[in-house]
């Protein structure tokens, strides 16, 4: 009897690759696409076998939270320590203090730089964690909030009675 794709996948070396896959951003249809299968297929089996759905729900989580923790830290700004190579200048002296040798070689040294915090990483966060007080438009009104619709309404009253006066309405 012929082996049934499935289980390729459901092995310890199928299960890595899926989460790799997942973790590196790629789509469900992706995914698909690498197993040789059809979108579909893919989303039967994570109907019908925990451990890939398992596999790449939990490795896509993860990607989504290193990406929110990066951008995360951009917003504030912080601290980073980069290899340089340093040219130094090597003296030796002999016992009675007359140099004996002098060479220059380069070293590799851990510096600290600061990262400035990003503007627009800043107004990405803000934008999407509070939109009410962020968005490009504060004042527009919510059509899927019925108080917003109250208000609009209201408003719209008040001006329809500072336009027409009783004498307009007489005359029509």
């Amino acid at each position: 009897m012929a082996k049934s794709k499935v289980e390729k996948w459901l092995t310890p070396e199928g299960l890595t690759l899926l989460a790799g896959w997942a973790r590196d951003g790629l789509t469900d249809e992706q995914i698909a696409n690498n197993c040789k299968i059809k979108r579909q297929t893919l989303y039967d089996w994570e109907k019908k076998y925990p451990d890939i759905l398992n596999t790449i729900k939990k490795n896509k989580e993860i990607v989504d939270y290193e990406v929110e923790n990066a951008l995360f830290k951009k917003t504030k700004g912080y601290n980073a320590k980069v290899l340089k190579n340093v040219k130094v200048k090597r003296v030796e002296y002999n016992e009675k203090g007359f140099k004996t040798n002098e060479y220059e070689e380069v070293i590799e040294v851990y510096d600290e730089i600061h990262i400035p915090a990003d503007t627009t990483a800043q107004i990405f966060w803000l934008k999407n964690r509070k939109p009410d007080k962020w968005r490009d438009k504060p004042n527009e009104i919510n059509p899927n909030n019925e108080n917003d619709i109250n208000s609009f309404i209201n408003a719209l009253n008040d001006k329809s009675s500072e336009i027409w006066s009783e004498d307009d309405e007489e005359t029509l």
